[in-house]
């Protein structure tokens, strides 16, 4: 299960209590005070890897608790401080604090440490509080508690490429046909119900580049009402370097107008925000096995007005792919200079 927001409440460790204890040995007739600190407790720790790729394991699991420091002793012994409690996210993992919505931390690189919850220090015992004239303290300190929060959790994938359009557009098919990913596909709407991730590599060696391809379930008109399955899953395609629009030219849409498919889907990323609306996009027309030859005319004409990359390709014949893929890595090495 793809799961990629989640709360979780974190209570790092509290600090161990310090110990009131005398020494009481033989020929040491005024022994003083012994008592030892308490340990420090645990923290939190936040960590980003590459093993995980979904916040399920903290969705059915929100509650985490760091270890207690343990309580000093007496022959001024100090007690063990606490283990840390390590979290592991997913890279491309956000942090947020529950209560006032700032971003605590972006996690976009792999094993970043970050301690969200620091645990309570030790109290100090009674052989701190000696002085020439109170040489028999019995004051000694309790342990600090440690910090607790509340915290959200947002995933949004790491990607180079985000694929998007209509149900049934054949992003599906694409990212089946340009990568290793197996993704459903089917010849009814919806077939995608969460992200997928593929690996492009173009070229031979030693000059083969790669990237990473997204493949998002389809949009419809009211997406950012709630409509279909929503906006939820645009957050993954944020950082990407460039979106790929997929428009169905065949008959099997079911849909007249491949202009107005194209429209309706670009006003769904203007109302969700975010920048998607300006970053650079590749318009695909696809299932050109089977294309109706004006609603191909049509939408060409239009993408070339608003001076757009357009290409047209075959998923199924393998038409027109490798252009695509060697467009796509021209975005992705330098976004700035693709349309050149």
């Amino acid at each position: 299960m793809f799961i990629d927001e989640a709360k979780i409440r974190v209570k790092a460790g509290d600090g161990g209590n310090g110990c009131m204890a005398f020494r009481r040995e033989k020929f040491v007739p005024r022994g003083g005070p012994s008592g030892g600190d308490g340990g420090r407790g645990g923290d939190i720790v936040m960590q980003s890897t590459q093993r995980h790729n979904t916040l399920i394991h903290f969705r059915y699991n929100p509650e985490h608790k760091a270890q207690r420091g343990e309580h000093g002793l007496g022959s001024n012994c100090s007690g063990s401080d606490g283990l840390d409690k390590v979290l592991q996210v997913p890279v491309g993992t956000s942090l947020f604090d529950a209560e006032t919505g700032e971003l605590v931390h972006d996690f976009q690189e792999p094993d970043e440490r970050v301690v969200v919850a620091k645990g309570g220090r030790g109290g100090r015992g009674n052989q701190h509080f000696a002085t020439s004239t109170h040489q028999a303290p019995r004051e000694h300190e309790l342990g600090r508690t440690g910090e607790e929060r509340v915290y959200r959790l947002e995933l949004k994938l790491l990607a180079d490429v985000g694929l998007l359009g209509y149900p049934n557009a054949g992003k599906s098919t694409l990212i089946s046909r340009i990568s290793a990913a197996k993704p459903k596909i089917a010849d009814y709407p919806f077939t995608t119900l969460e992200p997928n991730l593929g690996v492009v590599t173009v070229g031979e060696e030693p000059n083969q580049e790669s990237f990473v391809v997204a493949d998002l379930p389809g949009l419809i008109e009211g997406a950012h009402l709630g409509s279909g399955l929503g906006v939820q899953f645009l957050r993954h395609i944020e950082r990407t370097r460039v979106l790929v629009h997929l428009v169905d030219v065949s008959d099997a849409s079911g849909r007249p107008d491949p202009v107005e498919d194209f429209k309706i889907i670009n006003n769904e990323l203007a109302s969700f925000g975010h920048g998607l609306e300006e970053k650079p996009m590749i318009v695909v027309a696809t299932k050109l096995d089977s294309v109706n030859p004006e609603k191909l005319k049509k939408l060409a004409t239009h993408v070339k007005r608003r001076k757009l990359e357009f290409h047209a390709i075959s998923a199924v014949t393998g038409e027109g792919i490798d252009e695509l893929k060697w467009a796509l890595a021209k975005y992705v090495r330098q976004p700035e200079l693709a349309a050149d």
